[in-house]
């Protein structure tokens, strides 16, 4: 070949090398004058076009970004969020269960007296109130009988010992006679008044209400009683009927089970602990820390906002042998709903015993830190990372992770992320992936986001 023609020819590559160098640093340097502005709008995930301003951001090393369109974040359901430094409590997860609360929830109704069962007013999963009617017994209660009778004769003995009262206390005035016959006659009708309430007490507990007990003072004895659902001394409850233990015509005698009814107002979340876990359980429930709670199978959308506070009441004394756990307890306010059916009310609970709880227990308090949800960091090894978005950029930060859990990573306020940049809530893995395929290829990605949100990039 002639020297002239590879002087040529060497002057024309030598061109094409310096114009392609020309246009990498104009890429490269118009990729870096977007990462050093930040948008100043609230509302990022919902613009595509928004001015910036200029702010310093060093990253060790080179610069490392991916363009993501506006689509594309919607696939991946990408939201970015202001970091503000707030105070973060770390906790400790552990396991539970709704559970009826003793004495508050579950009602049994006894039989009063032997009797045979001629009527059921309530049956399983009705909603009954205090004082509704929930079976009806004939009484053939021998004791029941005499202790009706004697209160009947007591009764008129001591209206006939208060006329006799009257008539001496006419012949006391006049001298006839002593004052200490009318304090003798005194104490006799003390005595038979306190046989008239011995009597009515122990036909109240019998299941007669006071108006049953005033027609048997007077000589109308009571042959069939009505069990009720007994009356509260706090606001009207609902009940629901849990199960009945009896049917019509069954004979049952005083003191039996007859049914049980629930008011499922007051329950517990019931935790289970190891051991080695009591001191923080002991300390919160000491300082009166709130617990967190996570709710399994919640359907919390179509409920009232839950505002209370979780606080520990007690802990077991006593460790399960088959589990090695221990129990502690949470008071826990249900809500509920009532809807009618064929004319009868029912009620629906939103929390239920036996329904699965993760409890989430203080341990220690973080100050002035950065709080993002566990999906919006990635891990390289050592290193972690999260992604600040800058418009459709999104660049890689190193970041320094002083405590992380199942829902949430805590980041030291150290500069690394600076207060007022927009992360990344989530999806940080995908994007990393991204990110090395593009660095791998020394490309600029072009990036495709799939409706399951699974990414992939061509160059």
């Amino acid at each position: 070949m002639d020297k002239p023609k590879i002087r040529i020819r060497n002057v024309f590559i030598g061109a094409i090398i310096t114009t392609a160098l020309i246009v990498a640093y104009a890429k490269r340097d118009s990729i870096q004058a977007m990462l050093n502005s930040q948008t100043t709008s609230a509302e990022i995930n919902e613009q595509d076009d928004h001015d910036h301003t200029d702010h310093d951001d060093h990253t060790a090393g080179a610069v490392q970004v991916l363009e993501l369109s506006t689509q594309a974040r919607k696939n991946l359901s990408l939201v970015s969020k202001l970091a503000e430094p707030q105070d973060y409590w770390k906790t400790t997860e552990m396991p539970g269960v709704i559970i009826d609360r003793p004495g508050l929830s579950d009602h049994g109704i006894s039989a009063p007296a032997v009797g045979v069962v001629t009527q059921v007013h309530a049956y399983a999963g009705d909603t009954v109130k205090s004082g509704d009617k929930l079976f009806t017994l004939k009484l053939f209660s021998e004791y029941l009988h005499n202790t009706q009778s004697n209160l009947f004769q007591v009764t008129r003995e001591t209206i006939l010992l208060n006329e006799e009262r009257q008539r001496l206390n006419q012949l006391a005035q006049s001298g006839t006679i002593a004052t200490a016959r009318i304090i003798e006659f005194d104490q006799h009708i003390r005595r038979q008044q306190a046989l008239i309430d011995s009597y009515k007490q122990d036909l109240q507990m019998r299941g007669l209400n006071d108006e049953q007990i005033q027609e048997v003072a007077t000589g109308k004895f009571i042959s069939t009683i009505t069990v009720t659902v007994p009356t509260t001394a706090t606001e009207e409850p609902s009940f629901e009927v849990q199960e009945l233990q009896v049917n019509l015509g069954y004979q049952v005698k005083a003191g039996q089970l007859l049914a049980v009814i629930s008011d499922h107002r007051s329950l517990y979340i019931e935790g289970h602990a190891f051991k080695q876990e009591a001191p923080s359980l002991e300390q919160a429930a000491k300082s009166g820390w709130p617990l967190e709670v996570e709710f399994a199978e919640d359907d919390s959308e179509h409920w009232p906002a839950l505002d209370q506070a979780y606080k520990i009441r007690h802990l077991s004394s006593t460790i399960d042998s088959s589990s090695r756990t221990f129990d502690f307890f949470v008071p826990l306010i249900n809500q509920s709903r009532s809807y009618e059916h064929a004319g009868q009310s029912f009620m629906a609970w939103r929390f239920r015993p036996g329904q699965r709880v993760r409890v989430r227990v203080p341990v220690e308090q973080f100050h002035d830190v950065i709080v993002l949800p566990a999906a919006a960091i990635v891990r390289e090894g050592p290193e972690a990372y999260v992604f600040r978005q800058n418009g459709d950029l999104f660049q890689r930060l190193p970041v320094h992770v002083i405590h992380e859990d199942r829902l949430f990573v805590v980041l030291a306020n150290d500069g690394s992320v600076q207060t007022g940049a927009y992360i990344a809530q989530g999806s940080a893995a995908s994007l990393n992936r991204v990110l090395k395929a593009q660095s791998a290829s020394g490309q600029q990605a072009n990036v495709h986001v799939h409706a399951d949100g699974s990414v992939h990039t061509d160059h």
